[in-house]
């Protein structure tokens, strides 16, 4: 009987209570002022987009960050370079969700100014799902692209040819605004691993398998068991996307997400800690020489659509489209794994705050 047949039981909760609850747990972490909301807004929008990896679920991970003094409460980022158009701020391991949010508000700033921005955002504590900072460049009817790296942790990617991880899953993400300034007209998001971390714990908890090919054991060798990710002395290791093609983005991404804004880099030692650094590119284009950006990039996305279907598909799907798909299917109610749910609630309690159930 194959693993899948003992998935484990799922609650189903809206979205409105999962985010007082997310609001309750991180203000019973000390935090204050706008920084619950922005906390709560981003990690439930994962849970709503189908990324559970990056949604509740992170929770426990924040929590054992602040009490081992590696997530830092009521932070706010420092800005260390300020030259125009360029600018580098220092998130001094502070809540990514606010780190993320203060430099889009900032990058959004300087491109009224000047037509593009460049801003660095440097040693923040896990900034979450990156596709939610490409949604807010284009919520402003602005372009973006995104580099990101993954430090403080033992590396979990391995490199092309390589049985050891030697990256985080680096994600890159790009966004298009949409003509009525809402979701982006195109939303590419993705790790440069075959999966992200947080899905093998999705799987873990769930009691499930992940797709053959997207991790290798102790031993080097191609598994499906997300338990090699886990435990005492996990060992094993994700795949890189693309294979060669993956593996050289993971280290241009580290590259350019972290050594060219002066961020900490995977090799420079773990601690527990998941920080990260991000370098973000908005562009204007309406200073660009763009006839119409959203209705050209409409148009490509039906274009693309239009193309007769691989055997074995019956459908072309585009980037963000999953997303979308997935945001109107739980609109009403997400699914949550009653692992996960034991392990929010005993967070909630140490914390002192109402628990999910």
């Amino acid at each position: 009987m194959r693993a899948r047949d003992y998935a484990r039981p799922m609650q189903e909760f809206s979205p409105d209570r999962l985010h007082s609850f997310v609001v309750s747990v991180v203000s019973g972490l000390g935090s204050v002022g706008d920084e619950p909301t922005l906390v709560a807004d981003q990690l439930v929008r994962a849970n709503l987009c189908g990324h559970d990896s990056h949604g509740i679920g992170m929770l426990p991970h924040y929590a054992m960050g602040v009490e081992a003094g590696l997530l830092t409460v009521n932070a706010e980022p420092t800005t260390v370079i300020d030259s125009g158009p360029l600018v580098v701020m220092d998130g001094n391991s502070g809540f990514g969700q606010v780190m993320g949010f203060r430099a889009m508000q900032t990058a959004l700033e300087r491109v009224d100014q000047h037509g593009v921005a460049l801003v660095g955002l440097r040693n923040s504590f896990h900034i979450g799902r990156i596709g939610h900072w490409g949604e807010q460049a284009a919520a402003a009817g602005k372009a973006s692209i995104h580099f990101v790296n993954v430090a403080g942790h033992e590396p979990m990617v391995a490199p092309y040819g390589g049985a050891t991880g030697r990256f985080g899953t680096n994600p890159v993400c790009i966004a298009i605004p949409s003509a009525d300034g809402g979701d982006p007209a195109l939303l590419l998001d993705m790790a440069t691993s075959t999966i992200a971390l947080g899905k093998t714990r999705i799987a873990k908890n769930k009691g499930e398998q992940v797709a053959h090919g997207t991790l290798l054991d102790a031993d080097g060798r191609l598994t499906t068991d997300p338990n090699v990710m886990w435990g005492d002395e996990p060992g094993g290791a994700l795949v890189a996307m693309g294979d060669h093609k993956g593996s050289g983005l993971a280290l241009m991404a580290e590259v350019l997400g972290a050594a060219l804004i002066g961020g900490r880099t995977v090799d420079e030692g773990a601690d527990g800690s998941i920080i990260n650094s991000m370098l973000s590119i908005v562009i204007d284009p309406a200073r660009t020489g763009a006839n119409d950006l959203a209705a050209d990039a409409e148009r490509l996305l039906r274009y693309t659509k239009q193309s007769a279907n691989r055997e074995g598909f019956d459908e072309v799907l585009v980037p963000g489209e999953p997303e979308q798909r997935a945001h109107s299917a739980r609109a009403k109610g997400i699914p949550v794994d009653d692992n996960t749910v034991n392990e929010l609630n005993g967070v909630a309690q140490a914390v002192g705050v109402d628990t999910l159930s």
